[in-house]
Order: C-alpha cells, then structure tokens, then sequence
C-alpha cells in the first residue's frame, strides 16, 4: 500500500507563485519517476512534469521555464515550483508515482485568478 499527500495548492492572483508538495509513503520500492499532471474542468489530465530517481526531468511546453520539478529521494518528496502563473495554469494538480505499478494522489486545487 502507498500513500501520496499533497500540499501547497490555493488561490494565487496571475504573476504569482506556488509550491506544491508530495510524500509518499507506505510500501515504497525502486521508484522510477514522480511527478504531476493536471487536469481543468472538462479537459482530460494532461503532464506538468516527472522527475526519474536520477534526477531526468520532462516538462509540457507550456510550463517549461516557469516550473521546476525536484526530489528529495531520502523523503520520497517530490515538489513543484510554480513561478508566473496564469489563469490556464487553474486546475486540480495531481501527483503521481511510478513503481511497479502506478499511483496517483488525491489531487490539490490551484486556482490562478485576480
């Protein structure tokens, strides 16, 4: 069993920053990636950013010099950086691992709105 707790989504107004926070916790062995996607109202979730045990990062287009993924493999944390945000960047962010098999968060809200 594995469990992932977020933190850090809210509202923020456009220009603003966020950081968001994932654990993960429970049966945890050889983790291949983690990371987010995100999913707005009435789209389908789609790829923020995953980050390998090795340090690898992937990044959508549209994120790529405003967000930054990191890890702290000792904590199986995983966190995103989310600088200049925009009022396309509102949806539930999820964060996800990839082990055997993989598994997904609960989801955090982020609202980017004057």
């Amino acid at each position: 069993q594995v469990q992932l707790v977020e933190s850090g989504g809210g509202l923020v107004q456009p220009g603003g920053s966020l950081r968001l926070s994932c654990a993960a916790s429970g049966s945890i062995f050889s983790i291949y990636y983690m990371g987010w996607y995100r999913q707005a109202p009435g789209n389908q979730r789609d790829l923020v950013a995953v980050i390998t045990s090795g340090g690898m990062t992937t990044y959508a287009d549209s994120v790529k010099g405003r967000f930054t993924i990191s890890r702290d493999n000792a904590k199986n944390t995983v966190y995103l950086q989310m600088n200049s945000l925009n009022a396309e960047d509102t949806a539930v962010y999820y964060c996800t691992v990839r082990m055997t098999r993989t598994y997904w968060g609960q989801g955090t809200q982020v609202t980017v709105s004057s």
